[in-house]
């Protein structure tokens, strides 16, 4: 059951102090108030818009969730909107998934079906609403509702209801993000582009906001600052430099990778920042991470478990993980790659030491899934903690943010530079190339 409705360029991102505001595009739908109503065996769920749209919905399990798409439109909600829910509804999120579409992903109680989803016009002092429904069902009725869907379209001209499952009417689906990059290839007219690609990765976006330790979501500091260091790298024109995303876009966690190992990356920089839950005491200062099958600590472990929920938030299918993975080839590259991934955090830390305040362990490792490519270095970033006064005042510093991207650019400009010279005049050394079993 996925509608598609249209949304602005960024979506609710209520952007605070130095970070970059939200970007909202002409003509997008807005959304104006939410609500939930209902018990626990029958819950209405009702979005205000400023016009009609077209938007198509549908059930996951494990957790069960509802995610309705849209095309892009503009949320403009009362604060807290979806914290809390009510009925079957425990809490929902919302956002930009892509450029042009959103998404809202409703946390369920239980097992439950749509009993109807509509789009209703303006009438008797009403806006314009899409309106949800949904009943409580045993297990086995959900089962056989998870993958179906049904989809609504703006109502006829004089119509009070818009038709639900209209045959030959498709919705706009928002598909998933594609694997494209912020910054375009170097066009293929011209001599070829030698130098090391540096992705860098800021953490979450669109409806995945990240930590929340303030007014401003995790999502809009780690993308200012992912700006700011690929500013930093591009002035040295040394690196060819391409963002996972450049704006308030969801990216699932193995897009991010396949942008990685599509650009042929010499290195790839996650961006993060960190948040301890309430009553597990104080912490400051910047982590570095790198990949681990086992967790150096237990703060480690819990880091690595949150961020690789990212995909459960977007209601994205967490299922694709290659199943051809046994290649000693594989197994060979990533060993080697581990070792440069190491190596360059340890850089890292001596340079970003100079500059910022560093946790008292900086060096940690765990089993993120956004550093799993077997063919490039790749590291995490925790900047700081968003739960931490001092270290919440640095990441909304613009020159807090200078300094520790300069300090950053140096650590990627020492360690590429060392890996250019061991390999002579042709590319960047590189882990063996992987291939999978015929």
């Amino acid at each position: 059951m996925l509608c598609a409705a249209a949304i602005p360029a960024r979506a609710q991102s209520g952007p605070v102090g130095q970070v970059p505001p939200a970007v909202v595009g002409p003509g997008f739908p807005i959304a104006t108030d939410a609500r939930v109503a209902g018990d626990s065996r029958q819950t209405r769920f009702v979005l205000d818009l400023d016009r009609t749209v077209p938007f198509r919905a549908f059930l996951l399990s494990e957790p069960y969730r509802v995610v309705v798409d849209l095309p892009q439109v503009s949320f403009h909600l009362p604060t807290g909107a979806g914290t809390s829910g009510r009925g079957l509804v425990k809490a929902f999120r919302y956002g930009m998934v892509m450029p042009g579409g959103s998404r809202i992903v409703f946390d369920l109680t239980g097992p439950a079906r749509i009993a109807n989803s509509t789009v209703l016009d303006a009438a008797n002092g009403q806006p314009p609403r899409l309106v949800l429904e949904l009943e409580e069902v045993d297990e086995a009725t959900f089962a056989r509702a998870v993958g179906s869907d049904s989809r609504a379209r703006p109502a006829d001209s004089g119509s009070a209801t818009a038709s639900v499952a209209v045959a030959g009417t498709p919705a706009p689906a928002v598909r998933p993000p594609p694997t494209t990059v912020a910054i375009a290839t170097p066009p293929t007219d011209g001599p070829p582009d030698t130098r090391p690609v540096v992705v860098i990765d800021p953490g979450h976006g669109g409806i995945d906001y990240g930590t929340q330790g303030g007014e401003v979501p995790e999502k809009n500091l780690v993308l200012a600052f992912g700006q700011a260091l690929r500013d930093r790298l591009e002035r040295s024109g040394k690196f060819r430099v391409v963002m996972t995303r450049d704006d308030d876009t969801f990216i699932p966690l193995g897009d991010r990778v396949r942008i990685a190992q599509k650009q042929s990356a010499a290195l790839f920089v996650s961006i993060h920042a960190d948040a301890l839950p309430r009553g597990e005491g104080t912490a400051q200062g910047a982590t570095i991470y790198t990949l681990s099958d086992k967790a150096s600590d237990v703060e480690a472990e819990r880091l690595a478990e949150t961020e690789n929920r990212a995909d459960q938030i977007g209601g994205v299918n967490l299922t694709e993980e290659p199943a051809d993975v046994a290649d000693i080839l594989i197994d060979l590259a990533r060993r080697e790659t581990r070792t440069f991934s190491n190596r360059f955090a340890r850089v890292l830390m001596n340079d970003m030491k100079t500059a910022v305040h560093m946790h008292k362990r900086p060096l940690k490792s765990a089993g993120f899934r956004v550093l799993k490519a077997p063919d490039v270095p790749s590291v995490l970033v925790e900047l700081g903690y968003v739960s931490n006064k001092g270290d919440m005042g640095n990441l909304v510093s613009d020159a807090w943010r200078s300094r520790t991207a300069d300090a950053m650019a140096r650590a990627i400009d020492a360690f590429l530079a060392k890996r250019i010279a061991n390999a002579g005049p042709e590319r960047p050394d590189k882990p063996m190339a992987v291939r999978a079993k015929p």
